[in-house]
């Protein structure tokens, strides 16, 4: 607070790193997230008013900030805005600010001068937020310019269409205590009116909402549906303006929401977004941060068995990585790296200790307090972290940090009787304002019940409990809360038991798992029948890969639960130690043999044992050959052949370096594992590298490729069509001139030059005015996805596919084409005869006779076939055209 106060202000937050303010405009753009900056004094509006004397107790302090905002605040600025972070921070501030103000001016030692002025400036703030809500829905365009408008020519916004639900659905406590504080009840109205339209358009199957919104027509704009970012305090708001308002609706509403959440999201101690269409199936298999702030919502509700469950595994997260990332996968893993010292996880701690009076919940904040101390403290305040895995600091300290972390912090540790005032007489907002509860029966101008709207009929249970907690629950069982944390003890590894060594598995001591990780096969209907019993579920995804998830509540005993988490644990070790893995780049698979000459180049994911192919440029070429038997998983039966070849294997029923291994045995200088998922190609899935087995591959020295079924698909119908197909295995696409330098080219390469230009006249006009010896570059390349990972990257390993596959760092075109130079360069230092006619060449040279006819004859053989492939490759490769310039 102090550095903010010497080095910040007036500006909107704290750069803790460079020891400045942050201004906006005057800082490099950091894009949508400077849209919570508006020159507003973000921080002194959010904490000055609220932190300084709800938790400092600090009232001379308060009323000196008061005079600042009063002095240093302008709402005129010509500046585009988010609606809703500066309602939820700004607005949320003022009205804060002006409970206490009253309330201190009511106690008759401070604020006697105090005469409403940052009521005042809320009333003339909300009045410049209500031109967003200019729209045939009534929900407000998502950005607003505070000094003219939407639609004014230099508002610089109104031309969006889409905004998040929570960005909606996240203003009518703010808006409607604005109204009940002035008696003008248009921000009430208009609040109500967003909520009306969003619960209206909710899937009315399943009873969920959407990520994203179309404001026109009410569209869902993205149909997953979680409660997390996008969503998270549209529930938190329904629930809360029943109870500050005391408007039945809003209750049967939220109990309506909530009935859906427990049903399709709730997986305890996970929270798993879904489709709203189709409720049963996950949306992706990662959560974000913001989902911390449930629990808490959770305990307000009343329902507090699945809050202690997802709270004591958020809590195991934190232990394993020190602060809760933005996103992590459902085995734990850090899936987004950042935390920007989010308050949701303090908060839920706040409420739980309220609930149960578990001393626990006082170790849990200590620890967050420790934390904060050790990795984020800086010189001129705190610093977000970049990245938890290596501890790495970004200059950045959100206004929401002192305004919520500290003040649930200091809320969870203190007594009654250091509180000046009675919190239970106020709510909090989701920026932790506080409003007072008197509000309900203050300037009551809206209809309390929505008599048109019809609520679903639901099992009475989910009623209990819907008022607020102000006692412990538990008062003659304070053993309840830790009952049901300690089955969650050991969710993450860090904090789970050593695994039984083989050593000790030998000897007999210490339990043992019916199925160990290492021996799970994912194909075996005997391990399935096992997993079930351990209450562990198999999810097939759509890329091939399966995910497991365990449920203990599902396993058959306790025992069985025990086995079930041990083997959870075991899988996820051995995916952790997949995972120290380096991340390759995709491979490239290039046919070389006639008819292909290295035009065709198939995208290939690279395995983590064997030959680096980035080491050894030349890479590994030679004919390939299929395996009996086809999945390679054991002693292959016609090593004569695979020998000296390059083998091909199906996907499945082993592990990939048992294949590896069975086909090097055998003799092959070179592998191909071709998926056995049907229709899935590198066109619509990342592509993955393959993991070993967990033991030592250095015996492997052979180089293992993967190809998804499109591309290894191309492979095999080669092999139909022409029988003898050579391949090159190598890390990038080799242009003509490097595959065919220093070997004797065929006659019929050059004859089926001359059948080529007709089909690719472009390209031959270009290279014939080229000189032999030059090096044409090559016009392979990957069409690599940048951007965030995808989603659930690397699961497969982590979960128990035999053949897991781990995420590449690109995502590449399953087929490009390699350089076409009719010419075939380097051809004259081999030695190998001239074409027989070059366009552009004043006279042709001489052939011999006998090979032209010999070679044109075998070529007119296959003139039909080849039409027909290349006519398919073509097409193939216009439409990857179109898709990167659409990914462009």
């Amino acid at each position: 607070f102090c550095s903010q106060q010497e080095h910040a202000y007036p500006a909107d937050e704290l750069m803790p790193l460079t020891c400045r303010g942050r201004v906006r405009g005057q800082e490099p753009s950091r894009g949508d997230v400077d849209d919570a900056l508006g020159k507003l004094v973000y921080t002194g509006t959010e904490h000055l008013l609220t932190v300084v004397f709800q938790v400092l107790n600090k009232t001379k302090e308060f009323e000196e900030a008061v005079k600042k905002v009063i002095k240093d605040v302008n709402l005129d600025n010509d500046i585009v805005v988010s609606v809703f972070e500066t309602n939820i921070r700004v607005l949320g501030g003022l009205l804060g600010g002006h409970s206490v103000a009253i309330m201190l001016k009511e106690k008759g030692e401070y604020m006697q001068w105090y005469n409403g002025e940052l009521l005042h400036m809320a009333k003339e703030l909300g009045y410049k937020l209500l031109p967003a809500f200019n729209t045939t829905s009534g929900l407000p365009y998502p950005r607003v310019n505070l000094k003219f408008g939407v639609r004014h020519p230099e508002a610089r916004t109104g031309t969006e269409t889409d905004t998040c639900t929570a960005c909606a659905g996240t203003l009518i406590l703010e808006f409607a205590a604005l109204s009940r504080f002035t008696g003008t009840s248009i921000f009430e109205e208009y609040a109500r009116k967003a909520l009306d339209f969003i619960w209206e358009k909710r899937q009315r199957s399943s009873n969920l909402v959407g990520v994203t919104i179309n404001i026109h027509t009410g569209d869902w704009v993205r149909k997953d549906s979680g409660v997390g970012a996008g969503i998270d305090s549209y529930y938190e708001y329904l629930l809360k303006a029943y109870v500050l308002l005391g408007d039945d609706s809003f209750l049967e509403r939220f109990n309506t929401h909530y009935d859906a959440i427990m049903r399709y999201i709730s997986q305890p101690p996970l929270l798993l977004d879904v489709h709203i269409h189709k409720p049963m199936l996950n949306a992706r298999t990662w959560m974000d941060s913001l989902l911390a702030f449930f629990p808490g919502l959770q305990v307000l509700k009343g329902d507090i068995r699945p809050a202690i469950e997802t709270h004591e595994m958020l809590y195991q997260v934190i232990k394993k990585h020190n602060f809760l990332p933005e996103a992590f996968t459902t085995d734990f893993r850090v899936h987004w790296a950042q935390h920007p010292l989010r308050p949701e996880f303090a908060e839920s701690t706040y409420f739980l200790y309220k609930a149960t009076g578990d001393p626990y919940y006082l170790e849990v904040g200590k620890t967050l307090i420790e934390n904060l101390n050790k990795y984020a403290r800086v010189p001129c305040g705190f610093a977000a972290m970049k990245d938890v895995r290596t501890g790495s600091h970004e200059d950045r300290m959100d206004s929401f940090f002192l305004a919520e972390m500290f003040k649930y912090l200091y809320l969870l540790f203190a007594d009654k009787d250091d509180m000046i005032f009675d919190i239970e007489d106020y709510i909090f907002t989701t920026e932790a304002h506080l409003l007072p509860l008197w509000l309900s029966t203050t300037n009551q101008t809206i209809s309390k019940k929505n008599t048109s709207t019809e609520y679903t009929e639901l099992d009475d249970s989910n009623f209990d409990w819907t008022c607020p907690n102000t006692q412990i629950l538990f008062p003659n069982d304070p053993m309840f809360a830790q009952s049901i944390r300690e089955p969650l003890k050991n969710v993450v590894d860090k904090s789970c038991p050593r695994g039984i060594s083989r050593a000790e598995e030998s000897l007999g001591s210490g339990p043992k798992p019916p199925l160990r990780a290492r021996d799970f096969m994912a194909s075996n209907p005997e391990h399935l029948e096992i997993l079930k019993k351990m209450g562990v579920s198999l999810i097939h995804l759509k890329d091939g890969r399966v995910q497991l998830v365990q449920h203990a509540v599902q396993a058959a005993s306790s025992l069985d639960a025990e086995d079930g988490l041990r083997f959870m644990q075991e899988m996820i070790e051995l995916s952790s130690q997949q995972q120290k893995e380096q991340q390759l780049p995709p491979r490239a698979v290039q046919i070389v043999s006639h008819p292909f000459f290295g035009r065709v180049v198939l995208t290939a994911g690279p395995a983590q044992f064997g030959m680096d192919l980035s080491k050894h440029k030349a890479g590994t070429r030679g004919f390939v050959a299929t395996i009996k038997p086809y999945n390679g998983c054991s002693e292959i039966t016609n090593p004569e052949a695979v020998k000296e070849k390059i083998a091909l294997m199906q996907r499945g029923q082993c592990m990939f370096a048992e294949k590896a291994r069975n086909i090097q045995k055998a003799g092959a200088i070179g592998g191909i594992v071709i998926d056995d998922n049907e229709g899935s190609s590198s066109d619509t899935a990342p592509l993955f590298q393959m993991a070993g087995d967990g033991k030592n591959t250095d015996d492997i020295t052979i180089p293992m490729l993967f190809l998804f079924n499109k591309e290894g698909n191309i492979i095999l119908d080669a092999i139909r069509e022409y029988e003898a197909v050579e391949v090159l295995l190598s890390d990038k696409a080799k242009d003509r001139a490097t595959i065919f330098k220093g070997k004797m080219i065929p006659n019929y390469i050059i004859d089926s030059n001359l059948e080529m230009e007709n089909m690719d006249q472009k390209s031959s006009e270009n290279d014939s005015h080229k000189p032999n010896s030059e090096e044409a570059p090559s016009e392979s390349q990957d069409a690599g996805a940048v951007g965030e990972e995808p989603e659930g990257g690397g699961e497969g390993s982590a979960v128990g596919d035999p053949d897991a596959l781990s995420p590449a760092s690109t995502a590449s075109a399953s087929v490009s084409t390699a350089d076409q130079d009719p010419q075939a360069p380097g051809a004259a230092e081999a030695g190998a005869p001239e074409p027989a006619c070059t366009p552009g060449d004043s006279q042709p040279q001489e052939q011999n006779t006998q090979a032209e006819a010999s070679s044109k004859a075998h070529w007119d053989s296959k003139v039909q076939p080849m039409e027909s492939i290349l006519a398919d490759w073509n097409e193939d490769i216009e439409a990857f055209e179109i898709m990167e310039k659409d990914e462009l």
